[in-house]
């Protein structure tokens, strides 16, 4: 009976220690950029993808000419997220309209079309996986959150960024 249990944790142990691996050589991501969002500089920089909301708080990011040339400057992978951020935004079915929208401000700030999609919440309905794939936006979702270290501007996630920074 004590070997079984020695060999269970052994093997947990063995798996949560191959997470922590996973979560050291994979991407890092950070979620929510906006110029309206406080996001600090070191997550920005530790980050190789940068999840950007196009018109948080109904404000268009290609309004702010200045911020989205320092995110540029970053050189950073950029994805959309979502259009407004609303909580389960991508839940009600979108139009091509809703989604085009936001595409054109990405566009008009950083100069490209984003080739990358991620709901806010990781929440999206079947119709809307469809509109993201006819505008040919690669979806994000899987098991994103736990492969990869995902940080939150303005540190609101699940966890703090901080201990995201430690696992």
């Amino acid at each position: 009976m004590l070997k079984k249990i020695s060999i269970v944790f052994l093997i947990i142990f063995f798996l949560i220690f191959t997470l922590f691996l996973i979560r050291l050589t994979y991407p890092r991501e950070i979620d929510d950029i906006s110029p309206e969002i406080f996001c600090e500089q070191k997550y920005l920089e530790k980050s190789d993808i940068l999840w950007v909301i196009p018109k948080f708080n109904n404000k268009p990011i290609s309004e702010n000419k200045t911020w989205c040339q320092e995110i540029l400057s970053l050189n950073k992978t950029l994805g959309l997220h979502g259009v407004y951020h609303e909580f389960e935004e991508f839940d009600t079915n979108r139009n091509q309209k809703y989604l085009q929208e936001a595409m054109n401000i990405f566009e008009k700030c950083f100069g490209f079309k984003p080739e990358m999609f991620k709901p806010p919440q990781l929440s999206i309905s079947n119709e809307n996986k469809k509109l993201i794939e006819k505008n040919d936006l690669e979806l994000k979702l899987d098991f994103n959150q736990l492969l990869h270290k995902v940080y939150h501007c303005a540190d609101d996630g699940t966890f703090p960024n901080w201990v995201i920074d430690l696992f």
